[in-house]
């Protein structure tokens, strides 16, 4: 699919075809994808907890997400938890950060890689919602999810049932400034 169609038809989708399943190969080739993304100094910090075992996906769905995210991935197959290594990206070698964002460049370098995620997705037929609200306790303990890692999002990946609309965009005069 060309890149322009990729980025003009991904959609958070919040409704999924049971019927059709994910496969590891699929979520692997999404994570390759992520994994070629840009980050601070090369430090490839984002960390992927892939949910693919239907025990496991209805546990974490059920369990670490509050019911309109339950509900609005339900069907999707997989969830995919996204995490940082803290201090490493927007840090110095002397372990200091190297500006006032400190691991803003963590979640910063994390969101460029879920981007590249979920365009892959997309580009194999795949839809995808990002979702922030969760129990991020929950899902350290069940995903075994190491301390010196920030738990940023969930993402469900399956098969769409139903295709969604674009919601309207601001324009380019609202949110780019020309000098």
């Amino acid at each position: 699919m060309e890149f322009q169609k990729v980025i003009e038809s991904r959609r958070s989708i919040r409704k999924y075809d049971p019927n059709q399943k994910v496969t590891k190969t699929q979520i692997e080739e999404m994570v390759k994808a992520a994994m070629l993304a840009p980050t601070w100094k090369n430090s490839q910090t984002a960390r992927y907890y892939c949910v693919i075992s239907d025990e496991m996906f209805e546990k974490v769905r059920t369990e670490c997400l509050p019911a309109f995210n339950a509900n609005n991935s339900a069907g999707a197959g997989a969830l995919i938890a996204t995490a940082f290594v803290r201090d490493i990206s927007g840090y110095g070698g002397g372990g200091e950060p190297a500006n006032e964002l400190e691991n803003g460049w963590g979640i910063y370098d994390l969101g460029l890689a879920n981007e590249n995620l979920i365009l892959k997705a997309e580009e194999m037929g795949l839809g995808t919602l990002v979702m922030g609200i969760r129990d991020g306790e929950k899902l350290r303990r069940f995903l075994k999810i190491p301390e010196n890692e920030t738990l940023v999002s969930v993402i469900a990946v399956g098969y769409a049932a139903a295709a969604a609309k674009m919601p309207a965009r601001k324009s380019l005069e609202d949110i780019a400034v020309f000098l």
